[in-house]
């Protein structure tokens, strides 16, 4: 995988870099709590700008979330996390490549919370995903995200709340709600 990308922030020489994020997915998706990252000029013109459209801030989160990452809680959540997450990956890809063989082919982009699962050409991505959302998948269609460039036919798969136990079954239950479609595309990848 190599070396991840550095910081863009890390790049900014003239100070122009604003870096947001939310807790909502390393924390919890109801906090719904962001954060922005200014340089030191811009602080004063944010904070009024930000007083002046906010009618109330929620305090006690914001509170809750700055204690918790103070006493250090929120850098071993990350941490704990980031192994969880790492070997959900990579348990769901080899339980995808054992299920589907050769009718698949697995991309694993560094980072993020999804995995990108191929199956060759002749069946429509949309299809399959159609299929899979009978089923109780939230499964997007790779094409359907694609703006001005393609980015070819696939599935997006989240693999964050599949078990490491459950993953085989998982993709088992995703063959039985594909796999017709794709032996009638005769796909191979």
């Amino acid at each position: 995988m190599g070396r991840p990308l550095p910081a863009l922030k890390s790049l900014d020489r003239d100070d122009r870099v604003l870096y947001a994020g939310t807790f909502s997915k390393v924390l919890y998706p109801s906090l719904r709590l962001g954060y922005l990252v200014v340089p030191e000029s811009l602080v004063a013109t944010f904070a009024r700008s930000n007083r002046l459209r906010n009618l109330g801030h929620p305090t006690l989160e914001q509170r809750v979330v700055a204690e918790f990452m103070a006493v250090g809680y929120f850098a071993r959540h990350l941490k704990r996390m980031r192994a969880l997450y790492a070997a959900r990956r990579r348990v769901l890809a080899d339980s995808l490549s054992m299920v589907f063989g050769d009718r698949i082919a697995v991309d694993l982009k560094p980072g993020g919370m999804h995995l990108i699962a191929r199956f060759g050409t002749g069946v429509s991505d949309v299809k399959l995903a159609q299929l899979a959302q009978t089923g109780g998948f939230s499964v997007e269609a790779l094409s359907r995200r694609a703006m001005t460039n393609t980015c070819g036919q696939g599935l997006l798969l989240g693999f964050t709340n599949i078990a490491e136990a459950d993953a085989l079954n998982t993709c088992r239950r995703l063959d039985r709600l594909i796999g017709k479609s794709l032996q009638n595309h005769n796909v191979k990848t």
